[in-house]
């Protein structure tokens, strides 16, 4: 899992280029969730910057933080005058500085599960908010689905990344929330879903399936053909289910 998840560097150019960014509606329901002003905020996997922005734009001081350089200089080409930067892991963030909001995009799961809550709860200040959010990106047409899984199939089995605690994806209650709610740091645990639909180009969604760490990982060459599969089984434009979860919870 860690060099999956330190993958991304080779691909920050590509990543900025075809990943989605965040709704206002994050923000939104953050906002209100917090119940008064966020001045505060620290992001734990930054990347390129697509929920900094999101909530540079409402205000809020974002410290992002990255462990992969090349993401981080990534997002600095098109940084907001109120977000600073620092290249540093979850686990070796200092913990002289606490937060308003702590937050993750899409970007939790690469986190180490022992003394995580923990180390969240010295990062959020008392009173304040966790916040996690991401949208496994799925083409919607089942058909499409899978003619694609059965093209990347000689070469990947499966381009996901499993649920962290091996919650079933039918329980009400999802990842990180699972988990949210047996901390003792935490209370008011809450899950949102944001339901979105998003079209886009075959040749963009394999431009963004290039920047999946299942994909980044593969050889070279591989991954051209791969690519080459999928996107002759794919009609001119796909519609995608970028349904988002968001999961909220206080610190006590």
């Amino acid at each position: 899992m860690v060099e999956r998840a330190l993958s991304f560097g080779s691909v920050a150019e590509a990543y900025e280029r075809f990943r989605f960014g965040y709704p206002a509606e994050v923000l939104e329901l953050v906002t209100a969730y917090a119940g008064g002003p966020i001045r505060t905020a620290l992001e734990i996997g930054a990347g390129t910057g697509k929920a900094t922005h999101l909530f540079a734009q409402g205000g809020i001081a974002v410290t992002a933080t990255d462990p992969d350089a090349a993401m981080l200089a990534e997002l600095r080409k098109h940084l907001p005058a109120n977000v600073t930067t620092e290249q540093a892991a979850f686990e070796d963030l200092p913990l002289d500085s606490s937060y308003d909001l702590v937050y993750s995009a899409a970007a939790l799961h690469w986190t180490k599960p022992e003394g995580r809550w923990d180390r969240m709860a010295a990062l959020v200040r008392p009173g304040g908010v966790f916040a996690s959010f991401g949208a496994p990106i799925q083409l919607a047409d089942p058909a499409l689905k899978e003619a694609v899984r059965a093209a990347r199939a000689p070469y990947l089995a499966d381009d996901g990344v499993p649920s962290p605690d091996g919650t079933p994806a039918d329980r009400p209650m999802q990842w990180p929330g699972t988990e949210l709610q047996q901390s003792e740091w935490f209370t008011d645990v809450r899950q949102s879903v944001i339901d979105r639909r998003l079209t886009m180009s075959a040749h963009d969604y394999v431009g963004q399936l290039s920047t999946v760490s299942a994909y980044v990982m593969l050889p070279p060459a591989d991954r051209d053909q791969v690519f080459r599969r999928i996107l002759q089984v794919l009609p001119e434009t796909v519609e995608l289910d970028a349904e988002l979860h968001l999961h909220l919870a206080r610190r006590e």
